[in-house]
């Protein structure tokens, strides 16, 4: 197989074919994308989407997203400056088209391919948007090569459930990113070639959701990432992130990923844990045996594994301070109250998980704050829908649930969603066993977050703006006591990123330090876009607008 050229600040590259841009930096040795107004540098954080760090001029076309752009032959990729030219609109507007679907669902995880499915069972006809070349979403996480044989069980299921839902005739837009929600509802998205106002029947949201780090010194140096965007690397690109790798974290997710890129070849220096040893909370891990048999087995299976490659997990672990050397990353941490250091080439951190409810809260569902998981919630029926008519939430970006919840939610949000009033006992007992396994799986892996009392004033709270934990406090300490006033007054949150990883942080932070329950208010309200776009695609926008005669 023929590999691909292009260039990078003007040196010749190669890599494989079907890699992302970040992917095949990565694979050539590049960490550092882009660089900040301090001149500090920047890389892959996320890998999907939603940190907005990896940019990086392509073809002289500046704030290019790395993960979310696919390599082609010949390009010319440059490090993006802080501040680059900006482009006058493009000479030949954007195509633009309104779809009315009956059913409309946005996100290809497992919980909107079964609802896209089951709505398309019921008659209906059933558009599904996607940001990623390949649906999947996260847990699936398929491969971005048609050729590419799975890796292991779960991709081959998302495999197949992304083929059952093509059989069953969903319409399937990949690519193609959400940046808009009205009331109506009326949705806004584009793709690369066109803009789209979409008015479904009705609409079905199945974002998901992102990680959340630890935000400590250090966090946003390059080579340092989520432990999903180092999965995705692999899993979808057959990329591993560093040689050396050491992940820190809390819950399944890392010592999952951990296990995959031992079996792909790196090195596993580190593998913490912030909780304590399961066996330490026997109750909760019986409740999880009852609640869902494999998937404990899985898990333990998994563990074995691990020490058979000779990874040994570390309980009462987290990271305290990165700093970058000449050899690599150097990686402070604690575990059982002792101070330790371990050198890596790349470090990946999960300590949780954000809801990407942005659309829900444009279009003024009403939400909760679930003080367990330290997340915004909306409120929803049996059949899954919300508090707005026609409006259906499932799976994580509900609050954090698994991909067998989501599934199940979304076999009963897509029948609802296309008129159907049956419901399935079954289901209802299925989905309560699996929501039994999720509390009991916490209940074992609780543990202290990191947060923002306990980091030092120095710290980087807001990654986009680079604003410290000391500027933050400052504003408080000046009298501005509601989030929105800390905003004006420092700019946190008016990054790119629009306040996804500073927002929930600095909302629960706050909320401690002046004795106040969190709530929907506490955070950063959304706004559109909710992602940035260019200039064409909103002048394509407001013409399709404007041709429907509607201003709102």
């Amino acid at each position: 197989m023929s590999k691909l050229r292009f260039t990078f600040d003007g040196h010749d590259r190669t890599a494989a074919p079907d890699l992302s841009v970040a992917a095949a930096l990565t694979e050539c040795g590049t960490q550092a994308f882009r660089r900040t107004d301090s001149d500090a540098q920047r890389g892959i954080f996320c890998g999907m989407g939603v940190c907005q760090d990896c940019l990086v001029a392509i073809d002289g076309v500046p704030n290019q997203r790395a993960c979310m752009t696919p390599l082609r032959d010949g390009m010319q990729i440059e490090t993006q400056i802080a501040r680059p030219k900006l482009t006058a609109p493009p000479a030949q507007k954007k195509a633009a088209k309104r779809l009315t679907p009956a059913v409309l669902v946005i996100g290809g995880g497992a919980g909107g391919l079964n609802a896209a499915i089951a709505a398309r069972e019921e008659g209906a006809d059933v558009l599904l948007l996607d940001e990623r070349k390949v649906p999947g979403g996260q847990y699936f996480k398929q491969s971005a090569s048609p050729d590419a044989t799975p890796l292991d069980p779960q991709q081959a299921d998302g495999k197949a459930l992304l083929r059952a839902a093509l059989d069953a005739g969903v319409q399937i837009q990949s690519q193609t990113e959400v940046w808009g929600a009205f009331d109506g509802p009326e949705i806004m998205a584009s793709d690369p070639e066109c803009v789209y106002a979409i008015r479904p029947r009705a609409l079905i949201v199945a974002t998901g959701a992102y990680e959340r780090p630890a935000m400590i010194p250090g966090w946003t140096l390059p080579g340092v990432m989520t432990v999903g965007a180092a999965q995705t690397l692999w899993r979808s690109y057959r990329t591993l992130s560093g040689r050396r790798i050491a992940l820190f974290g809390n819950g399944p997710l890392t010592a999952q990923v951990a296990l995959e890129l031992a079996n792909g070849g790196a090195e596993i220096v580190l593998l913490g844990e912030a909780a304590s040893s399961p066996w330490k909370r026997t109750q909760a891990a019986t409740r999880m045996l009852r609640s869902d048999p494999r998937l404990t087995i899985k898990g333990i299976r998994m563990l074995a594994e691990l020490r058979r490659q000779g990874v040994s997990l570390r309980h009462m672990t987290k990271p305290t301070k990165i700093e970058q050397t000449d050899s690599g990353l150097w990686v402070s941490y604690e575990v059982h109250g002792r101070t330790k250091q371990v050198e890596a080439d790349a470090v990946c951190l999960n300590f949780g998980f954000q809801p990407q409810n942005e659309i829900l809260r444009l279009l003024g569902t009403k939400m909760r704050f679930d003080s367990r998981y330290d997340q915004l919630r909306p409120e929803r029926s049996e059949m899954m829908e919300t508090s707005v008519h026609g409006v259906f939430a499932v799976g994580d970006c509900c609050g954090l649930g698994g991909a067998p919840a989501a599934a199940v939610e979304g076999r009963i949000a897509g029948r609802a969603a296309a008129g159907s009033k049956v419901t399935h006992t079954k289901e209802q007992s299925e989905l309560s066993s699996h929501r039994a396994f999720q509390d009991a799986l916490w209940q074992v892996y609780a543990a202290t977050p990191v947060q923002l009392e306990t980091v030092t004033p120095d710290t980087i709270v807001c990654r986009c703006e680079e604003i410290t934990k000391r500027v933050l406090d400052d504003a408080m300490g000046n009298g501005h006591t509601d989030i929105g006033a800390v905003k004006r007054a420092t700019r946190v949150g008016m990054g790119r990123c629009q306040g996804r990883y500073c927002g929930p942080a600095l909302a629960g932070y706050m909320a401690r330090r002046l004795d106040l329950d969190v709530q929907d208010l506490s955070f950063f309200a959304p706004r559109i876009p909710i992602k940035p776009v260019d200039i064409g695609t909103l002048v394509a926008a407001e013409n399709l607008l404007d041709q429907d005669g509607s201003d709102d």
